[in-house]
Parts: structure tokens; C-alpha cells; sequence
């Protein structure tokens, strides 16, 4: 790009990109002291309190604005990508089929219960969408993706990232409480783990309470589901193929199209991206000083984008309009987790 086409777009992102980074910088470091609080819940957390307290609501709905959207939308698909190093097929398949099994029908299940309930309750459709799929899947990556094959609006998303943001988090405090009571041992606490909490890190977080062997297979169930999130993404990409289709077909029947003649792609380049590092991952050309540079660039990339996103919520937009919502994602919540306690007393007897 010429630099005299680059200027003008550092000019407007720069302020956005600037201030994301510095907070995904504080997240970090305040997640160095306090270990417990993942750092992507701290960067979610920090995007709110800029978009409500008056000194900095200016700046983030303001000059920052434009940089900080494009941290929620780009700088999460390329965090997205970079997740498809974390995932072995060997050490999937390791899990056996019955556990395969079981993990695809929590994630299907809490996926058509979610819509269900959001349906049920009301909220519009893209919204139900979203929030079943970061729920079932793997939180924010998950939403963002849906949003990118259903080319739903960037600032949709931000309401669903923020409650499987914060339900993921209250997981994190209430499922260790739950451990004895309910007398599991560690690795059917760290299966639990991974199949019902939404996002890797607070899998991490909430599993290594119980110990290195809840962790270990809190981590394979966990990438077990991310696995998951490109047959579904193609899933929805087909069917809005299907209605795109229609659409046109209507459109020509009456003389009212207006096209181009090109359709969005089934599945997105970015997810692509990931199945293309699940390869290189499960093949092992990746060493492993380069697995861990590349998650450090994928916790600051996805941090960096949650800040973005959690800086578009206004509270008092929350409260008016994201009641329902609440109540949806508190149902998701504890429907996913119920299903992932039965899949892991079945799985680690």
C-alpha cells in the first residue's frame, strides 16, 4: 500500500489500535498477580469501564472508535486462526469415539436448547444465533466466526461476547465449589471442565484447581469442541448460501435483484486459516518454541479484540435492552453445564 493511502488509515486506527493494546497490556499484568481472573475476562471487563466512565466514554465512542472496531472484528479472525495451533487431531482421536461422541452432543444439544430458549424468549434471531454458538463452542472466537459466515453486523456480536465473556467467568469461581459435592474426581472435574466452560483460558483457570490431571483433559475435551467450530460455521455458511440463493431467485422473478452475481464464500478465509494450523499442528511441523510465541500473539490478539468489543457496551443500553438476553445466556449456562457433567461421569468412570 502506498504511503499516501497508509496514512490516512493509520491516522484513523491508530488511536483505537493504541489505546486497545495498552489495556490488553493492564489485563495482562494485572492478570500476572491475580492468576485466578483470565486475562481475556480482565481486557472485556476494562472495554466496559472505558465505554462508561466519563473521562474515557469520549474517546472509545469518539476518535478511538474506529481502531477499536477493527480490533473487534479483524484482530479476532486472526486470533482465530492462530487457535488452530492449540488443536492435535492425535490428541482428539486419543479421547476414543465414545467420548467424541458425547462431546458433539453437548455442543449440539446446548446449541438447539440456547436458540430454543432465545427463540422462546424472544430475542431476534442473529442474537439466538450468536449466543448458542459461543456458548456451545468456544465463546467470543466461536461468536465471531457465526458472525462471519451469517454476515451478521460487527457491533451484534458485542452483546454475545459479553455474556459468554462473563458466564465464563462465573464458571470459574462456581464449578470448583462444586467438585466435592458432587464427589467427582479430578479428571472427571477436568472433563467437566472442558466440555461445559466457554473459552480456553477460563477452562485453564477453573480446571487447574483440581490439579495437572484435571488440566491435561480439561484441555482435549476443551479443543475437542473448538474442533468443532469449522463443521458448524460451514454448517451455517451453506444454509445462508441457501437463502442468498432464494433471495436472488425471488429478486430475478420480479425484476427487483440488484447483484453483482457473487455469493460469499461457505466458509470464510479465516476459518480456513485455522484448519490449515490444525494441520500443521496435528502433523507436527510446528516446534515448540513456535506453538508458544504464536499463543502468546493469539492471547494478545484475542484480548486486544475483547477490549474493543467490551467498549461498544454502554450499560445503560444493557440494562434497557439485554434483560432477555441475560436470562438466555444464564439458561445456556447452567443447560451446558448439566449436559457436560453427564458426558463426563459417562466418559471417566
Amino acid at each position: 500500500m502506498p504511503f499516501n493511502s497508509l496514512a490516512p488509515q493509520l491516522s484513523r486506527l491508530g488511536p483505537g489500535l493504541v489505546l486497545g493494546i495498552t489495556a490488553t497490556g493492564v489485563a495482562f499484568a494485572i492478570h500476572a498477580v491475580f492468576p485466578a481472573v483470565p486475562a481475556m475476562t480482565l481486557a472485556v471487563a476494562l472495554g466496559l469501564l472505558s465505554a462508561n466512565i466519563p473521562g474515557t466514554a469520549v474517546l472509545t465512542a469518539g476518535r478511538a472508535r474506529p481502531g477499536l472496531d477493527f480490533a473487534g472484528k479483524h484482530l479476532m479472525r486472526a486470533g482465530i486462526v492462530l487457535l488452530g495451533l492449540k488443536v492435535s487431531i492425535g490428541d482428539v482421536l486419543d479421547l476414543g469415539w465414545l467420548a467424541l461422541l458425547l462431546i458433539t452432543a453437548v455442543v449440539l444439544l446446548s446449541f438447539a436448547g440456547t436458540y430454543g430458549l432465545a427463540r422462546l424468549l424472544r430475542l431476534p434471531g442473529e442474537t439466538a444465533l450468536l449466543i448458542a454458538t459461543g456458548f456451545s463452542i468456544c465463546g467470543a472466537s466461536a461468536i465471531g466466526a457465526m458472525a462471519a459466515v451469517r454476515r451478521i453486523k460487527h457491533q451484534d456480536t458485542v452483546l454475545p461476547v459479553a455474556l459468554v465473556t462473563l458466564c465464563g467467568t462465573l464458571a470459574i469461581g462456581v464449578l470448583p465449589l462444586l467438585m466435592h459435592p458432587l464427589n467427582l474426581s479430578p479428571e472427571q472435574f477436568g472433563a467437566w471442565t472442558g466440555a461445559s466452560v466457554h473459552d480456553v483460558g477460563q477452562v485453564v483457570a477453573t480446571a487447574q484447581t483440581a490439579g495437572a490431571s484435571a488440566l491435561a483433559i480439561a484441555v482435549v475435551v476443551k479443543l475437542t469442541r473448538v474442533v468443532l467450530l469449522a463443521p458448524v460455521a460451514a454448517t451455517a455458511g451453506l444454509h445462508q448460501r441457501f437463502l442468498d440463493v432464494r433471495e436472488r431467485a425471488i429478486g430475478d422473478a420480479d425484476g427487483s435483484a440488484e447483484s453483482d452475481g457473487r455469493f460469499p464464500p461457505i466458509v470464510p478465509l479465516f476459518v480456513l486459516g485455522f484448519l490449515a494450523l490444525v494441520a500443521v499442528r496435528s502433523l507436527g511441523w510446528a516446534s515448540p518454541v513456535t506453538l508458544e510465541i504464536a499463543a502468546a500473539v493469539q492471547d494478545i490478539l484475542l484480548a486486544t479484540a475483547l477490549f474493543g468489543l467490551g467498549s461498544a457496551v454502554r450499560i445503560r443500553t444493557l440494562i434497557h435492552t439485554g434483560g432477555r438476553a441475560v436470562l438466555v445466556a444464564l439458561g445456556s449456562w447452567m443447560l451446558i453445564a448439566s449436559l457436560g457433567l453427564g458426558a463426563a461421569l459417562i466418559m471417566i468412570r
